[in-house]
């Protein structure tokens, strides 16, 4: 089959942040598939690479993390406008795989739908625009109710619909019962991140020889509700237990949150910019254990986020502030603790025990890694995924 994936912010393992779609892209190409990808760059000439047989096309489509609501719409939109212009190349796909966020990506998958007859696939990954409405991005009447509009005719017309978690799954059924809704979680690279000593040179890089390392990576926006971490290392230091934050990302938060950090003279917390995925490996490899960190709202305890993934492949100890699906996996496995996000008093009185206990520590550290491998890894989702595609 001939396979087009429309994802704005697609990358590549040198680019770094999230490869959910260029994992799923090699597990087509690794059935035996063609695969073309459409995505954007910040760099104002159109281009195409070539990835080991993946044909990616970067569009010229401004976006950063920092944009504000408007800004965005307008990254969004101009990149619907340009899968418009270019989708003509790829009239003899089989098949179309649009992935939101955005949500407006479904708009072009309609359109080559309705142009072209090729049958789309969408997948949700956040539930938009649910999320920011309930974050009061959006409080326009209006505009909400155009919005949820768009959302519904874009599952309706598509194939199926793939969620990255049964929450998600379940949000959508009870609106939308009659769909055909797929689940396929983001995938642990077990493969690449796997549990290892802690690497003496990089600790004395990163300042974290004989500390408890807890580590947050990826995006640093409104969502994350990163305060809480600056909350729990003011709350560590007050009360002298040796833990270290390592904060790694970049996000529209990131100034304001290093300055919390710096108006309360913290010297346990230390920003990292963001890294590809050898640099993340780095960082995990001088953690104990990984935070998985939101607001605390409903909608944002559906989600599927990659730094979870990666710290299950690394043998971490994992750490959430919300509740939902992740919470009640991690205190099943068990591999990890969940902490109150109305205070950091929960976060300290939880995470004492493995400061002071490192068999305790070591066996929930296994136990993220055996529920990885189970679960989660590369090879066995991807072979979902493909099963579910080539249906089409």
């Amino acid at each position: 089959m001939r396979i087009l994936i429309l994802h704005q912010f697609f990358n590549t393992p040198e680019r770094g942040g999230s490869l959910r779609s260029y994992y799923l892209g090699r597990a087509l190409l690794e059935a035996g598939h063609s695969v073309t990808v459409i995505t954007t760059h910040n760099h104002g000439t159109e281009t195409t690479e070539q990835d080991e047989g993946m044909a990616i096309h970067y569009l010229p489509v401004a976006y950063r993390n920092h944009f504000g609501f408007f800004k965005r719409i307008l990254s969004f939109s101009q990149f619907v406008y340009r899968i418009v212009k270019k989708a003509g190349q790829f009239r003899q796909a089989d098949c179309c795989y649009a992935i939101s966020a955005p949500l407006t990506t479904g708009l072009a998958a309609i359109w080559i739908r309705c142009r072209y007859g090729i049958p789309y696939y969408f997948e949700v990954g956040d539930l938009w625009p649910e999320a920011p409405i309930q974050l009061g991005i959006i409080r326009n009447g209006l505009l909400k109710k155009i919005l949820y509009r768009l959302e519904a005719s874009i599952y309706e017309r598509a194939t199926a619909v793939v969620a990255l978690s049964g929450a998600i799954r379940q949000n959508i059924l009870q609106r939308f019962p009659s769909l055909t809704v797929h689940v396929v979680p983001n995938m642990a690279d077990t493969d690449f991140f796997k549990p290892e000593p802690k690497n003496a040179a990089l600790e004395k890089h990163f300042g974290t020889s004989g500390k408890f390392v807890v580590s947050y990576i990826g995006t640093m926006g409104l969502a994350n509700g990163l305060e809480f971490v600056i909350a729990c290392a003011a709350e560590a230091m007050r009360e002298q237990l040796p833990v270290h934050f390592l904060l790694c990302g970049e996000g529209a938060r990131l100034d304001t949150l290093k300055k919390q950090a710096t108006d309360r003279q913290l010297k346990n917390i230390q920003f990292i910019p963001h890294q590809n995925r050898d640099g993340v490996r780095k960082v995990l490899s001088v953690t104990d254990a990984v935070m998985i960190c939101y607001r605390p709202m409903p909608v944002l305890e559906t989600g599927s986020p990659n730094k979870y993934f990666d710290g299950l492949a690394a043998g971490k100890l994992i750490v959430v502030n919300t509740g939902g699906w992740m919470k009640d996996e991690v205190e099943d496995a068990p591999c990890g603790i969940a902490a109150d996000p109305a205070g950091p008093g929960d976060f300290i009185r939880k995470i004492k025990p493995f400061v002071g206990n490192r068999a305790m520590l070591a066996d929930h550290q296994q136990k993220s890694r055996e529920l990885a491998e189970r679960k989660y890894a590369r090879h066995i989702l991807g072979a979902a995924f493909t099963r579910i595609v080539i249906k089409s």
